[in-house]
């Protein structure tokens, strides 16, 4: 068994401690290691969006970032995006347009869409469309997902 790292990282606000494998992903890090199951396993391969998180304010794949370089990060997982038990307009605005069906995408489409929110308060349907291009989801066709977005940004900036 190879060597494992000790890695110190803050998640969703809390200081998180983790032995990993070098070769270890940061999605397997954070599903296997840590016990945070939001983030869910699509492809594997950088290409579906479904394991989506926030590193230091940049989205990425997890799948395609090891574990070791979570080292000193700030990591925001869909676990993080709710205060407490009141959900995040964005995830109210995901319940409420049924931008949902099976739920793989979800946390990847969430989290992509916060950090577009966070960058740009009143995105055009084009430029939604264009932020979520790496995200793939088999089930709900885009409209929904594109109108929940919308529906947030209304939201935000009445708040």
């Amino acid at each position: 068994m190879p060597a494992k790292t000790y890695v110190q990282t803050t998640i969703n606000g809390e200081h998180v401690d983790f032995l990993c494998e070098p070769r270890q992903s940061l999605l397997e890090c954070l599903r296997d290691e840590i016990g945070l199951t939001g983030t869910k396993e699509g492809c594997n391969d950088g290409n579906c969006g479904a394991c989506t998180v926030n590193i230091d304010g940049r989205i990425v794949t997890s799948c395609l970032v090891l574990g070791v370089e979570a080292e000193g990060a700030d990591i925001e997982t869909i676990e993080g995006v709710a205060d407490g038990s009141n959900l995040h307009p964005l995830q109210l605005a995901f319940l409420e347009n049924a931008a949902l069906q099976c739920g793989i995408c979800t946390p990847g489409f969430i989290i992509s869409s916060k950090a577009l929110l966070e960058q740009n308060p009143n995105p055009s349907e084009h430029e939604i469309r264009f932020w979520l291009a790496n995200n793939l989801c088999r089930c709900t066709g885009y409209d929904k997902i594109v109108r929940a977005v919308q529906d947030a940004a209304k939201r935000l900036q009445e708040a």
